[in-house]
Parts: C-alpha cells; structure tokens; sequence
C-alpha cells in the first residue's frame, strides 16, 4: 500500500494500493487519467475541507483485522484495537463527517445508521451478480459503501468514480483502516468513464444517471468502457408510468437541484436498447420508500418525507410524481 497525501501540505491523509493504470492499454487514456486525478486532488487542500482532514491525520493508519463486508452493516474494526485517547479522536472524526448518507456502518463498534439504507439496495442487486475475479467500477460512488460490499466477492479490481473531495476523504477515514489492496477511488465522474476503453467486466450505475443532462452519452460511454459481454447493473430514479417518456422538472424535484431527466421504466428500457446494450432484465422496479430513505442520529436532516406533500404521498412538494426507482442489468 502506498500512501494517500494532500498534494499540498504532503500531510498523510490514509492509504492506497498500487496503482493499477499501467493495466490499462490505452497510453493517451492513462495519460488523461493521470492529469484529472492530479487536477482534482487539488481539492481536498481547500480551506474549508481542513476539519475534515484533520480528523483523519489525527488518527494511527494500520490494517485491522476486523473486517465483515456480507453483511449489510459493513464491519472495519473492533473497539479493543485502540486505546482511550484514540477512540475519543476516532469518534470525533466520525462525527466531523455528519451528515453520513450512505451505509450503514460499523466502525470500530460505532453503529452508524445512515440517511440512506444502501443495503436494500445492495439485497436487491446481490442475486444477478458474480463479481470473483472481475474488473469493476462504481461510478457515482460516494464514501465508497457499496465497494466494499463488493470485497466480498473476490473482484480482481474495483474503481470508484466520485468527483467530490469530501466523499473521498470519507472513503479514506474508513479505508486507512481496512486497507482493501483492490480498491482505487479516482476524484473522476461517468462523464470519465470511457477513459477505460473496453477495461470493466461489470459497471455499477446507481443513483447517477438522472443527474445528468444527457443521459444518453453517458449510457454510450458506459458502453465502450464494457469488455465484449460485459455487465451493467443500473439504478435510476424515475416516475410511474407505461408511456415511455422522462419528466424534466422546471427547478427542483423533490426539493434536489440537478434532477433533469426522470423516465418511466419504459423509457429505460428505450435508453438501453437504443445505446446498443442487450439482454435488459428489470430487477425491480417500484416507490421510493421512506425507510429506505430517512433522516438518522448520523444524518440528522431533512429526508425523503419532507419533500413529499403532506396531503398526498403520491406527489413530491412541487407537484410532480413522487420517485420511484428502477433496477435493471444488461451487457453489452
């Protein structure tokens, strides 16, 4: 493992496998790659990020060996590997990251419920994949929940996307810890992700694409970036409904700025096929419910229900219909 720095102070913010680009066949990919990443990282010098870097540097790096990625609280750490001054700065740290959205977690025995239970989501997804010794990428990935419950199947490689430097100095407060060997997070976005030509076995795409003015070109660059047979698992937020057509909100959805296009499940499907993937198999499709998205002692926030109206569930509070969320695999 080597280590993960702030470019500008040198401080040690956690650590990092070897890096896996040489793999990558492409030189003009890897040399693009190779300047986002160092563009991006220039964020997390930022002045106002400070807090949330001290409260990783003031925290010992070293691999536990208390590690459970299969069951839906992922597991790093037991209480009994630090001693008081520590765990009082451990619980610090976690709480400079408040509000946690994705999880949940179990850190060092602090049970951390999170807005969002990506759990279902994972239980959802978890019967149509086999992921052993496959190259993946989980693109939109957040502090990084769902790559570590992808550990657990043995994958080769996983690259998250993830565009924003908070969310990667989370990942970081867990993974300086966990010091999972095969997991990479790159500061890039889906807009990136056809700088790895034909190199992923499966793609997760979950909760992305309807942030995104064009989701065509994004499902299009999803698509080169698939090897021949390769795998999508895609979950969109989208509206009930058997015409296929997107709804485009006027400002806001459900309170959320940068929702632009919400399909039926028909208009999905259409997507998929007209981006030339194959064998598209819905998985589920149904309402966003609130226990799956909820405020939380960790996420001490307006939610789900706040945005919806009062007098009818079936509306968000500007009048559009509330979200449903739609599930499908597919390949190329």
């Amino acid at each position: 493992m080597e280590q993960f720095c702030d470019p500008n102070s040198g401080q040690v913010l956690g650590v990092k496998p070897v890096d896996y680009l040489p793999q990558i066949p492409s030189s003009s990919a890897r040399d693009v790659i190779v300047s986002v990443r160092a563009e991006r990282l220039k964020q997390i010098s930022h002045e106002q990020l400070a807090p949330y870097r001290k409260a990783l540097t003031q925290l010992p790096t070293f691999k536990t060996k208390n590690l459970d990625f299969s069951k839906p609280q992922v597991t790093i750490g037991d209480i009994s590997e630090f001693d008081e001054p520590t765990a009082t700065l451990f619980q610090e740290s976690l709480k400079q990251f408040i509000p946690w959205k994705k999880g949940p977690y179990n850190l060092f025995g602090t049970a951390i419920d999170t807005e969002w239970r990506s759990d279902m989501k994972w239980d959802r997804i978890l019967p149509y994949i086999n992921l052993k010794g496959k190259k993946v990428a989980d693109i939109g990935c957040h502090n990084g929940y769902f790559m570590f419950r992808i550990c657990d199947q043995e994958p080769e490689l996983v690259v998250g996307m993830e565009p924003m430097p908070l969310h990667i100095l989370n990942f970081h407060l867990m993974q300086r810890f966990a010091q999972m060997p095969n997991l990479h997070y790159e500061m890039l976005g889906i807009e990136h992700v056809d700088l790895y030509p034909k190199f992923f076995d499966t793609v997760f795409c979950l909760g992305i694409l309807y942030h995104h003015t064009d989701p065509i070109s994004m499902l299009r660059k999803i698509h080169a970036s698939l090897r021949a047979g390769g795998e999508l698992l895609i979950d969109c937020q989208g509206i009930p409904g058997d015409a296929p057509v997107a709804l485009m909100p006027q400002t806001r959805y459900a309170h959320a700025r940068g929702i632009w296009w919400l399909p039926t499940l028909p208009a999905l499907k259409h997507w998929l096929t007209r981006t030339m993937f194959r064998d598209i198999q819905v998985i589920h499709a149904g309402p966003l419910e609130s226990d799956e998205q909820r405020s939380s002692k960790w996420a001490q926030i307006n939610s789900l229900d706040d945005f919806l109206d009062p007098e009818d569930k079936s509306k968000t509070i500007e009048g559009y219909p509330a979200p449903h969320r739609f599930y499908l695999k597919c390949k190329k």
